[in-house]
């Protein structure tokens, strides 16, 4: 068993040194100061020291920004909101009569809707769904800057959970 292992790290160390040494080589052939041009200048050159070679200005790069930045278009970078589907209003309808006030738009709260739903077809354990929804709740207090204590949250992401199964959930 030793002697297998001296042989194949013996031949690790040969195959490392080969190539090695095959780099070295191929580095050293490319390398090299020596000028393979042969021959020499052209003498009416070397006599007439007042001759100056051509100036030539570089052309535009192909790669060079536009001279003109394109204008944006005036709905940039979009709406500011995003369309809630019926369901959604629905949802948020529901929340808002159990005393709870999303935040701007409404949609962290469908989203988080959304997560309850997926968690339930998924076989997630309840427990598990309101530890996620618990912190979603406290995100979405944050975005209004509402401060809510560990009770509360855990009160309405009770409520999240029972209104989205109600009214959202299908």
């Amino acid at each position: 068993m030793q002697a297998r292992r001296f042989r194949t790290s013996v031949a690790r160390a040969l195959m490392v040194g080969a190539l090695a040494v095959t780099g070295g080589g191929l580095l050293a052939a490319c390398g090299s100061d020596d000028s393979t041009a042969s021959g020499s200048p052209s003498s009416s050159a070397a006599q007439d020291s007042t001759t100056t070679p051509p100036v030539t200005s570089p052309g535009e790069a192909a790669t060079a920004p536009p001279t003109e930045p394109t204008p944006l278009p005036d709905d940039f970078p979009g709406p500011a909101e995003v369309p809630v589907s019926d369901e959604g209003q629905a949802f948020l309808d529901a929340l808002r009569a159990r005393g709870i006030q999303p935040a701007a738009d409404g949609s962290i709260a469908v989203s988080t809707a959304d997560y309850i739903c997926q968690a339930q077809r998924q076989g997630l354990s309840a427990d598990d769904t309101k530890v996620f929804v618990t912190a979603m709740v406290g995100a979405e207090a944050s975005a209004t800057g509402e401060e809510i204590t560990p009770e509360d949250a855990d009160a309405n992401a009770q409520t999240y959970i029972e209104v989205a199964h109600a009214s959202y959930c299908r």
